[in-house]
């Protein structure tokens, strides 16, 4: 679809201050929606990656098939992925007996193949060329892969460096930082500059989903997971509401 100007809209929205805050919230949620299921309702990582990767797979063949870019749509798709990003990673980490580092390992293997076969396919990775079916196919894999990668890091700064969750929030917060200071500051490629951020902001929820939901034994606030992900859901829909929300754009 293109639009008066000549460019072909993008099905996914255009990178502004709004996208990163409904990112962050949305990567919460998944975080604390994800253990609301496998932990609270005893349902174990199996079952709950069951149950998320199935509505993934319906929410992402709906975005695909729409015509154009729909911020509802698109966000419960990030949020299909946050949580099934959970529930998979925990499944790796700690059912399979893998651990944070071997889980993490062999995610980040898998992002950067995804990254590399999107590249050698369409020549970019960008997210403004996400104009066709094909490239959204390797956008919504390669986001797939960067939520369980950050759910394995976020529990592997949180629990095995002695951080705790708020010291791993500490930390992925200054690294955010540090990709934003170089998009303001430097030349660095964008696109990497937003891979990077995009993927950091997952291990950020992460630690704050957990600083929220575990016990005060492991250094949690010991809130209700019901309740912490019904405020987020509520504030990321507020915020899909109220924030400006375009297609991106991408020269024809």
């Amino acid at each position: 679809m293109k639009d008066q100007l000549g460019e072909s809209l993008s099905k996914v929205p255009a990178v502004t201050l709004g996208f990163w805050i409904i990112k962050i919230a949305a990567t919460t949620l998944g975080e604390t929606g994800g253990d609301a299921v496998t932990m609270s309702m005893h349902l174990g990582y199996l079952v709950g990656t069951t149950i998320f990767a199935a509505i993934f797979v319906a929410a992402v063949a709906a975005q695909i098939s729409a015509k154009k870019f729909h911020p509802f749509l698109y966000w419960t798709v990030i949020v299909a992925t946050t949580t099934a990003g959970t529930t998979l990673a925990d499944f790796v980490d700690r059912s399979l007996g893998i651990g944070y580092l071997g889980g993490s390992s062999i995610l980040l293997a898998l992002l950067l193949l995804s990254l590399a076969v999107w590249y050698r396919s369409l020549g970019t990775v960008s997210v403004e060329s996400v104009t066709t079916p094909k490239a959204e196919v390797f956008y919504w894999a390669t986001i797939m892969f960067s939520q369980t990668l950050g759910t394995a890091l976020g529990d592997w700064m949180a629990d095995s460096t002695g951080l705790g969750y708020s010291g791993g929030a500490v930390v992925f917060g200054a690294a955010l930082a540090m990709v934003a200071a170089a998009y303001f500051w430097t030349n660095m490629s964008r696109t990497f500059l937003f891979w990077a951020a995009f993927i950091l902001t997952r291990p950020l929820g992460a630690t704050v989903g957990d600083f929220l939901d575990k016990p005060l034994s492991n250094g949690g606030m010991a809130l209700s997971r019901y309740a912490a992900s019904a405020v987020l859901a509520v504030f990321i829909v507020g915020c899909i509401a109220l924030l400006p929300q375009r297609a991106g754009r991408h020269p024809a």
